[in-house]
């Protein structure tokens, strides 16, 4: 039973709310960078918007989703109302009010330095102290989710935790220790740089900080939608989880893996050497495990769906899935989107191949087709599912539902792959303006004219599930069965002790990342030359 409707809604509006706006200006960022648009005068407006985008759409929208979603499988998995609900509305409101700090100085023009910081540039101080409140507000949620399942295990000292529950701490632990890589970025470098107490910055050190964080946000943006994939996808449709244990073992893989990459976005830096660039490429390789594992284990708990509803032969089965479902269109959009951009992450991850990508539209469409398309479309799809349980009113309209889904996955195709091709053409990421009339980016006009299309798509999607939300939430009340999640073919009666808990599982990821990063930080860190003088954003 869900107790704290009020926090989880609180958290789900917050977060789509901000998002909503962030689409919005991704959408005039698009326009005006096209040749539908005449040239806007002054590029300051578009880095202004490109940074707020990026810093809502990064760091408050999918840690706000993170978060609500988290306290529902709490209390909806583990049947005990939330511990420190107190706590838990602290959390909320320092990263509501740290959105708030963040953005007003990237408003006025004092901190358009992009999402990913990029040092020597530095901002005004009060965008950065925003964005630690905002990951300092997620710490809270990290602590509950931790003392929440500690209580539940010392009252069922022999039962396996439920396994969205499993994933939900292992998602919780991932975040904290990603976020200790931005987190040291800024409290030991570009603060102290903002409030004037120094004038100089190591560029190259602070983008080994930020490739800390920079690659393994994704798999903390991913989390969630892996939960759905596995825990609400199979009961939505009739079938059942093909196996608990793969899924734990998912989860543990994203645990380890996830965190010692980063370098793999520092190929063209100097500052690191090519041994360690290697080490990370091998290990951005092994990410593909177990999200390969996940593909096979839903592939088939959705064909026991489809067995159970009849379905017959090799391939037969699949006509009899439920495609009117919103729940099954989103996980087979969110698939499809899946495959294509991590196909071109393998492109990424590659030593020799991401030069003639790097800093391309390649890269822009590459994280948009797997945040904006297979995460997102699942956010919307558990936004959806848990809606029904937190207002006590069902679903508007599904056919409003299931078009706003073909809506979003139409306009993330339109969107991503005419960025991948003119980023194999050489169109550089983060312009403001492009002359097409030049012929050498003549060729590149109708691509992105087809982009522009594709984020008013969006955006009309957007707007569709706001407007399905709200109607829902305003709708008469109705008698709504207790919300549970899928369980498994053989549901666990014993799990070992490694697949129920995390300890050991942490101590890796520590230690790996410890491994894969300690010494390029020290060698950068005891340098004395390296160091270039900051540059300034805004009026002073």
């Amino acid at each position: 039973m869900l107790h704290n409707r009020k926090l989880i809604l609180a958290h789900f509006w917050l977060a789509f709310a901000v998002f909503a706006l962030a689409l919005v200006l991704g959408a005039w960022q698009m326009y005006i960078r096209s040749p539908l648009s005449p040239w806007i005068s002054n590029p300051e407006w578009y880095y202004r918007s490109l940074t707020a985008h990026g810093t809502v759409m990064g760091y408050v929208f999918p840690t706000l989703v993170a978060m609500g979603f988290g306290y529902a499988i709490s209390e909806a998995a583990l049947q005990q109302q939330l511990v420190g609900g107190r706590w838990a509305w602290a959390g909320f409101w320092l990263i509501a009010v740290g959105a708030v700090v963040a953005m007003i100085p990237v408003a006025l023009g004092q901190a358009s330095v992009l999402y990913t910081f990029y040092p020597p540039l530095i901002g005004n101080p009060f965008y950065y102290i925003g964005v630690v409140m905002v990951v300092v507000g997620s710490w809270f949620w990290v602590a509950l989710m931790s003392v929440n399942l500690r209580i539940w295990k010392r009252a069922n000292p022999a039962k396996p935790v439920p396994l969205a529950m499993f994933a939900n701490v292992a998602g919780s632990y991932l975040w904290a220790w990603t976020a200790v890589g931005a987190a040291l970025e800024l409290l030991l470098q570009i603060i102290p740089v903002a409030l004037g107490l120094r004038s100089t910055i190591d560029a190259g050190l602070a983008r080994v900080f930020f490739s800390w964080t920079l690659h393994a946000i994704v798999y903390f943006w991913l989390m969630p939608t892996y939960i759905a994939y596995y825990t609400i996808v199979p009961r939505s449709i009739g079938g059942r989880i093909y196996s608990d244990t793969m899924a734990r073992v998912s989860f543990i893989l994203f645990l380890i893996v996830a965190m010692p990459i980063g370098i793999h976005h520092a190929f063209e830096d100097p500052q690191v050497g090519a041994g360690f660039k290697f080490i990370h490429s091998a290990f951005t390789a092994l990410v593909a495990l177990p999200t390969l594992l996940t593909v096979f284990t839903i592939c088939a708990s959705i064909e026991i769906a489809a067995r159970l509803r009849g379905g017959k032969g090799a391939f037969g089965w699949i006509k009899a899935l439920p495609w009117r479902n919103p729940i099954m269109l989103a996980m087979a959009f969110s698939f499809i989107m899946l495959g294509f951009g991590g196909a071109g992450g393998l492109i990424n991850m590659s030593y020799q191949l991401n030069t003639s990508i790097h800093n391309t539209q390649w890269i822009t469409g590459h994280f948009h087709l797997i945040f904006g398309g297979a995460i997102v479309i699942m956010y919307f799809a558990i936004a959806y599912d848990f809606w029904p349980h937190l207002t006590g009113r069902p679903l508007a309209s599904l056919h409003l539902v299931r078009l706003q889904l073909w809506l979003w996955f139409i306009g993330m195709i339109v969107t991503t792959f005419p960025w991948h091709w003119v980023g194999i053409l050489g169109m550089p990421r983060r312009m403001s303006y492009f002359d097409y009339s030049d012929p050498a980016l003549a060729i590149d006009a109708i691509s992105v004219v087809l982009s522009a299309f594709g984020g008013f798509i969006l955006v009309a999607s957007g707007i569709l599930f706001i407007v399905v939300l709200v109607r829902s939430q305003l709708g008469a009340p109705d008698k709504i069965e207790e919300y549970r999640f899928a369980v498994a073919v053989h549901p666990p009666v014993r799990v070992l002790a490694a697949l129920n808990s995390h300890g050991i599982w942490i101590a890796l990821m520590v230690g790996l990342t410890v491994t894969n990063y300690g010494y390029p930080i020290l060698q950068l860190a005891v340098r004395n030359d390296t160091s270039v003088p900051a540059v300034y954003v805004g009026e002073r």
